[in-house]
């Protein structure tokens, strides 16, 4: 009897090992499905990253097209307006000093009309 319950107990040894094997292939095959499944994932998220960076890219080009085109004009603009002040400033700029200087220097006293006059004797 004590042969036969040995024969069993190592029968059912050798289950519990064969199970543990089949356990711990199907936890080596779920982990790889779980990497898998994740880099299949990051690889779409990539995929899907790239499209929208490139549909952004694209309706970026097409509105600041306009933009630029419009940033030239006002800079043109602008550089026109700076030369005919410089023009300008060329010109009169002897004149307006010397305007300025001959008020400074040539000094004409006025009694204000609001200042009362003195009365007269």
């Amino acid at each position: 009897m004590s042969a036969q319950n040995s024969k069993g107990i190592q029968t059912l040894l050798d289950s519990e090992r064969e199970a543990q094997k089949i356990v711990q292939k199907a936890r080596e095959y779920r982990s790889k499905r779980v990497k898998d499944a994740k880099s299949e994932a990051q690889k779409e998220i990539d995929d899907y990253r790239k499209e929208k960076e490139e549909e952004f890219q694209k309706f970026e080009k097409e509105h600041t097209s306009g933009n630029k085109k419009a940033e030239d004009d006002a800079d043109k603009d602008a550089e026109q307006q700076m030369s005919s002040i410089k023009g300008a400033g060329s010109k009169k700029g002897q004149d307006v000093v010397n305007d300025l200087l001959r008020v400074v220097t040539e000094v004409k006293p006025e009694v204000p009309d609001r200042v009362a006059a003195p009365p007269k004797a």
